[in-house]
């Protein structure tokens, strides 16, 4: 089992969850994170650290968001491996919970 990155991140990215990975297993990309299904050890640290509710383990996908499981399977071969905290977007905080945020992302 893996957990995965929804639609929530996009524009939020906030990145706490990275810190606190054991496997560096996110993917950064630049408006959204995903992670890694085949490095992803299922160790539940990541989803509560996330301020944007947006990590869910795959079993437990929001209705609706069950196609980032393969975005972010794809996403992480192109994007580049994260591994510590960084500062989130000035405007995160106005994104949270905006629904429709999927054509906003930026590959």
């Amino acid at each position: 089992m893996t957990f995965v990155v929804t639609e929530n991140c996009i524009k939020c990215k906030y990145t706490d969850c990275v810190e606190v990975c054991p496997v560096d297993c996110f993917h950064e990309g630049p408006n959204f994170l995903v992670i890694d299904p085949d490095e992803c050890i299922d160790c539940t640290l990541c989803e509560p650290e996330c301020p944007a509710e947006a990590i869910f383990s795959e079993e437990e996908l929001p209705d609706g968001q069950q196609h980032f499981k393969q975005l972010n399977a794809e996403l992480t071969k192109a994007w580049p491996v994260i591994t510590e905290k960084k500062p989130q977007p000035a405007d995160a905080k106005d994104w949270d919970g905006k629904p429709d945020k999927l054509k906003l992302l930026e590959k």
